[in-house]
């Protein structure tokens, strides 16, 4: 379970929260321009845009949870369980494997519109990295400068949506995910009114109440409504400012540990914070 987050200030600010039981490892990664990227189709890309991002490295190669390439593209992949859906390889697309997704878009393209123009030709297959290490089950986050879109392989194809929210976390599908914003939309950073009852003495008796309401659980739903609830809001003065801010909003839905219990004994847990 993680929450990915995309700011517009006076600067452009992409992360997320990696929620997991478990540590591979995980490890801030560069990759420089013409530094050679073997694919599973036979390419071998040398002459591609640097990135960065955090990745489990695995017999020297980068897998890649989230990153940023030099043009300000940025990629997140989120957990996807159950709905995420991969084709064997095609005769009439660009095969590329499900772990080769991240560093393909941010090797290749410089902003949203390219990736969207491209996935009409891009066949995300079920290629494994290894027996050890199968397909993740991820959909995707993508942000330039200006936009920002949330990508799912499912199985009737692949589903892009625009994404002004700003905001991706897990399950359910981000349309059901967006839907679901309609219910909170009483919600705000200022006192409520009293509607109950206009003749009945009713008043505020504490700050935030405005926000009364706004899920404070772990789910991915209620995170996710967390996550653009804080983002909606967010005032920040200055670049230092808003790099601070960025992290607190994604301290807003953190998971400590003792909190999520996935088995007896092990608690899935916030292992890193990234922004870039």
């Amino acid at each position: 379970m993680c929450t990915a987050l995309f700011l517009k200030g006076q600067g452009r600010y992409f992360g997320r929260n990696l929620d997991f039981d478990f540590f591979y490892g995980e490890q801030v990664c560069v990759v420089p321009r013409r530094f050679p990227l073997p694919y599973r189709n036979g390419e071998n890309d040398s002459n591609h845009l640097s990135f960065l991002g955090m990745a489990f490295v695995q017999n020297g190669y980068p897998l890649f949870y989230d990153g940023t390439n030099e043009a300000g593209l940025s990629i997140a992949g989120l957990n996807f369980v159950g709905n995420a859906c991969y084709n064997k390889d095609s005769e009439k697309k660009k095969n590329i494997a499900q772990f080769e997704f991240i560093p393909y878009v941010l090797s290749t393209f410089k902003t949203v519109g390219e990736v969207e123009k491209a996935l009409d030709s891009i066949n995300i297959t079920d290629t494994p990295y290894s027996e050890s290490l199968p397909c993740a089950s991820l959909h995707y986050m993508i942000a330039d400068k200006e936009r920002c879109i949330v990508v799912e392989f499912v199985k009737d194809g692949t589903h892009i949506y625009d994404n002004p929210f700003g905001a991706m976390t897990n399950n359910p599908a981000f349309d059901m995910q967006v839907a679901n914003l309609n219910n909170y939309q009483k919600l705000s950073e200022k006192d409520p009114v009293n509607t109950f009852g206009g003749s009945l003495p009713l008043s505020c008796y504490s700050r935030g109440m405005g926000s009364i309401g706004l899920p404070g659980d772990l789910s991915s739903m209620g995170r996710f409504v967390r996550a653009c609830f804080g983002r909606s809001h967010s005032l920040c003065r200055s670049g230092e400012s808003e790099i601070s801010q960025f992290f607190h909003l994604l301290r807003f839905v953190e998971q400590p540990r003792g909190l999520c219990q996935v088995k007896e004994g092990a608690y899935e847990i916030t292992i890193y914070t990234s922004c870039v």
